[in-house]
């Protein structure tokens, strides 16, 4: 019996140890990739030739299945948001967090490329609650246009942010940028 016993445990414990070893499968499906357009580390500005906004990285962890954002306001302001592929809604989501706001929404590519997310913002400080939708634009230059409305108590929609994302390798005002992070 005990010879038995020894053996079932030796079995568990290289069966253990071999999935131990094992990573789970990445999210590999081509709807995985749709928001890989806005993954790199962007300097962000107002558009037409505006003043420097912030900077954004954005990074792709946990085998391509979460992209995370960490944004740097150039007027002090911080957020971060988690942004995967649901597979519950079958639909992209993000959750932005900051310091001033939470976002919930979810969607997708619409016709044109871009990725549409609606939902809700919601404003720790005082409760208040308002739909919420957000557009990122792959444009032909290799920049990303970031466009934020909210809808107001009357039902018009209102932008709230509105931002024009530049890789920072490419980015011909770099030196605009570093000078306003005080590099």
């Amino acid at each position: 019996m005990l010879r038995f016993s020894m053996t079932i445990c030796a079995a568990l414990l290289a069966t253990s140890a071999a999935s131990a070893q094992t990573p789970p499968p990445a999210c590999t499906s081509d709807v995985h990739d749709d928001f890989d357009f806005w993954v790199g580390e962007w300097n962000v500005y107002a558009p037409d030739g505006g003043p420097y906004q912030g900077q954004n990285i954005i990074t792709k962890v946990n085998g391509g299945c979460l992209i995370l954002e960490d944004w740097s306001g150039a007027s002090g302001s911080t957020g971060d948001s988690m942004n995967y592929f649901d597979p519950f809604a079958q639909a992209w989501r993000q959750v932005w967090v900051s310091a001033g706001a939470v976002i919930d929404y979810t969607g997708g590519l619409d016709e044109t490329g871009s990725m549409a997310l609606t939902g809700e913002i919601f404003y720790p400080a005082n409760g208040v609650r308002a739909p919420f939708r957000g557009s990122w634009s792959p444009q032909a230059d290799g920049s990303v246009r970031q466009h934020f409305e909210q809808q107001g108590s009357n039902g018009a929609w209102a932008v709230w942010f509105t931002g024009i994302y530049v890789r920072q390798e490419n980015d011909p005002r770099a030196a605009e940028a570093a000078t306003a992070r005080g590099e």
